[in-house]
């Protein structure tokens, strides 16, 4: 019996990304998220923490012992050379997470990660999907969810351009028009999913 689908959905800051994956959720498809397994890790003592401390000492973490995650973003979003340094210290735990669910998977299994491509996943996935829109839009959207717009321009910045990630997707998704179109797009992608 052929192993359920692996679909790797991925977008950049503010593209709709996770909107699409509460879709996928409601459709029955199970979505690992690859913040939410970062914070696990992050967590005191986890797997994630012990590895940043490794690298930058424990000046990044809280009284606690969890990530202080506010200045991790920071730091990563302003030094590339720590961003990538703690990506590859990282990526790893969530790649091996996510390959413990899917063994388990009845049915399609869905990871969304921000970079998901540029990490070097999609190898691992049947099917690679990235939701877009225009630069502008979704800068204009991250500051309506609070998030101060050199922030925002600089997050947006430290994702590229998105070519990469663009050309290794076996689907786009268009997020530029209405909310009926983007769950319209969503609806032929899940029958897709299925008749795999």
């Amino acid at each position: 019996m052929p192993s359920p689908p692996r679909v790797g959905l991925t977008g950049g800051l503010a593209s709709g990304k996770s909107t699409v994956a509460r879709l996928l959720r409601e459709a029955g498809f199970e979505v690992v998220d690859a913040d939410r397994v970062v914070a696990e890790l992050y967590r005191p003592g986890g797997a994630g923490t012990r590895a940043l401390t490794t690298l930058f000492g424990p000046g990044l973490l809280k009284t606690d012992g969890s990530v202080d995650k506010a200045r991790v973003a920071h730091l990563i979003f302003s030094d590339s050379a720590a961003r990538l340094a703690l990506e590859e210290a990282i990526h790893p735990l969530v790649r091996a997470h996510f390959a413990r669910v899917a063994a388990t998977a009845t049915g399609p299994v869905v990871f969304e990660a921000t970079r998901l491509v540029e990490a070097g996943y999609a190898p691992d996935f049947d099917l690679v999907v990235t939701v877009e829109a225009p630069l502008e839009l979704r800068l204009e959207r991250a500051v309506a969810r609070g998030l101060p717009r050199e922030e925002a321009l600089s997050r947006l910045v430290a994702q590229g351009d998105g070519r990469e990630r663009r050309a290794a997707a076996d689907r786009t998704i268009a997020n530029d028009g209405s909310p009926e179109e983007l769950r319209a797009a969503v609806a032929a992608l899940v029958t897709e999913i299925r008749q795999r």
